[in-house]
C-alpha cells in the first residue's frame, strides 16, 4: 500500500481490504492454513461485530469486503486477525511432524534462517459506497483464483464467498447487502 493513503472510518461504508503474506510468500498455500484463517476470521468477527460481505483467501494474500466493526476500526480488526493467524500457524508448525513436498524439500512455510514475519505490515483499504462497487469487488474477488490459474471455475475454490452468492451456503456465512 502506498504511504500516505488515507483511511476513512465512521461513515458506515463497506471496506474492500487487501493484505498480503510477508514478501508475497505462499504461507496460505495449504488447505489447513486457509481453513485456519477462516476459523480465526469467524472468531474475530464475533468479537468485533462486523458484517462480512465477501472474501477470498489466496495462497499469498486475502481480500475482504466488510462493514465497519461495532468495536474499534477495520485496522484493529485486521491487526487482531493477522496476529492470531500468524501465532496459530507458528504453533501448528511446531506441533506438526516434519513433512516433505513433492520435490523433497521441507513443507514448512517458514525458513528457520529467515525472519519469522508472516504478514506484510500494511494493507490496502478502499471505501465501497455503491451497489455497483460492491458487485465489482465481489466479481473481482471471486474471479481471483481463476485468474491466478488455481482453478478453472470459482466454484472449485471453496475459500471464497462465491458459493454463498450462488448456492446460499459456504464455508462461513456472509452478510448479503
Amino acid at each position: 500500500m502506498p504511504k500516505g493513503l488515507k483511511r476513512y472510518y465512521g461513515r458506515g461504508d463497506l471496506h474492500f481490504l487487501t493484505f498480503s503474506c510477508y514478501e508475497r510468500r505462499d504461507f496460505l498455500a495449504t488447505k489447513r492454513a486457509r481453513d485456519l484463517f477462516l476459523s480465526e476470521m469467524e472468531r474475530v468477527r464475533g468479537e468485533y461485530g462486523f458484517r462480512l460481505v465477501g472474501y477470498v483467501v489466496m495462497p499469498n494474500h486475502v481480500h475482504l469486503l466488510m462493514g465497519e466493526p461495532v468495536k474499534r476500526t477495520a485496522s484493529t480488526v485486521l491487526q487482531m486477525l493477522k496476529q492470531r493467524v500468524a501465532r496459530k500457524m507458528r504453533q501448528g508448525e511446531r506441533q506438526d511432524p516434519p513433512s516433505k513436498t513433492e520435490g523433497g524439500a521441507p513443507a514448512s512455510a517458514f525458513d528457520e534462517s529467515e525472519p519469522r514475519a508472516f504478514w506484510q505490515a500494511r494493507f490496502y483499504d478502499f471505501n465501497v459506497y455503491s451497489q455497483s462497487k460492491v458487485n465489482e469487488k465481489l466479481e473481482y474477488m471471486h474471479a481471483n483464483p481463476v485468474v491466478r490459474k488455481l482453478v478453472g471455475h470459482p466454484k472449485e475454490w471453496v475459500w471464497s464467498s462465491w458459493s454463498n452468492y450462488t448456492t446460499g451456503t459456504g464455508v462461513i456465512e456472509v452478510d448479503f447487502v
